[in-house]
C-alpha cells in the first residue's frame, strides 16, 4: 500500500474514532476523478440512472419531496479500470479500519449518484429500520471546480451543531451510518459522487 494512501486511511480511522466522521481531501487524484466522469454512466446519466427511492425492497417508494437524486449501482465484476481503482481503495479502507479500530467490516456497496440542479435529500440516517448492516457511509465527490456559492453541501448533524461539507472533487467523507443524521442541500449545478456503505455482512446476502 502506498504511503500517501496510508496517510489518508490513518486520517479516516482517527476521525471515526474521535468524532464519528472524517473528511479527506485528495482521496482521488484529479486524473482519477476525470477518468470516472468520462464513463458512460455519468456522460449519459439521464438514460442509465434510475430515480432513487426511500426504503428497501418491498418498502421502497419514490418520493421527490424527500430526495431527488438519480443512481446507478456499481457492478464490481464488470466495471472498468476507473471505478476499479476506487473500489480497490475501498477494500484497503475496510482492511485498515478493521485492523486499527477493531471492527469486523466485510463488504461494501456503491452507486454512482447525480443530483440535478435544485434537487436535495432531506435529513435522514443511512441505516434502515429493518436492516442495520450499513455501518459506515462513504462518499467520494467528483465535482471539478466547485464553488461554495453553488451550494450542494452535505450537512451532518452533530450533537450541538451541524457541519457543512462542500462536494469538492476528490474529497472523501466517511461517517457512522447508524449515528449521524445528514442531508444534501440544493445546488445550482449537477452534483456527482460515488456513494456507498461499508457493511458488516457480505453484500450479496442483503438481496436474498
Amino acid at each position: 500500500m502506498k504511503s500517501a494512501l496510508i496517510d489518508k486511511l490513518n486520517l479516516v480511522a482517527d476521525g471515526l474514532a474521535d468524532q464519528g466522521y472524517a473528511i479527506i481531501d485528495g482521496f482521488l487524484s484529479p486524473e482519477e476523478v476525470q477518468s470516472i466522469l468520462q464513463l458512460d454512466g455519468f456522460q449519459n446519466g439521464n438514460s442509465q440512472f434510475k430515480k432513487a427511492g426511500i426504503g428497501k425492497h418491498g418498502d421502497k417508494q419514490i418520493n421527490e419531496s424527500i430526495r431527488g437524486d438519480y443512481i446507478l449501482w456499481v457492478d464490481r465484476t464488470s466495471e472498468g479500470p476507473a471505478i476499479q481503482s476506487y473500489l480497490s481503495k475501498l477494500n484497503e479502507l475496510i482492511t485498515f479500519v478493521n485492523q486499527n479500530l477493531f471492527l469486523s467490516m466485510k463488504d461494501y456497496e456503491v452507486h454512482m449518484t447525480i443530483y440535478p440542479p435544485g434537487s436535495y435529500y432531506n435529513r435522514h440516517l443511512d441505516q434502515f429500520k429493518k436492516d442495520d448492516h450499513r455501518k459506515l457511509s462513504v462518499i467520494c465527490y467528483l465535482n471539478e471546480n466547485w464553488k461554495e456559492d453553488e451550494g450542494g453541501q452535505l450537512r451532518i448533524y452533530l450533537s450541538d451543531k451541524h457541519l457543512d461539507i462542500f462536494p469538492m472533487a476528490g474529497r472523501l467523507v466517511c461517517f457512522r451510518s447508524d449515528l449521524l443524521e445528514h442531508e444534501v442541500l440544493r445546488a445550482t449545478r449537477p452534483r456527482y459522487s460515488l456513494t456507498g456503505w461499508i457493511l458488516d455482512q457480505h453484500a450479496e446476502l442483503r438481496h436474498l
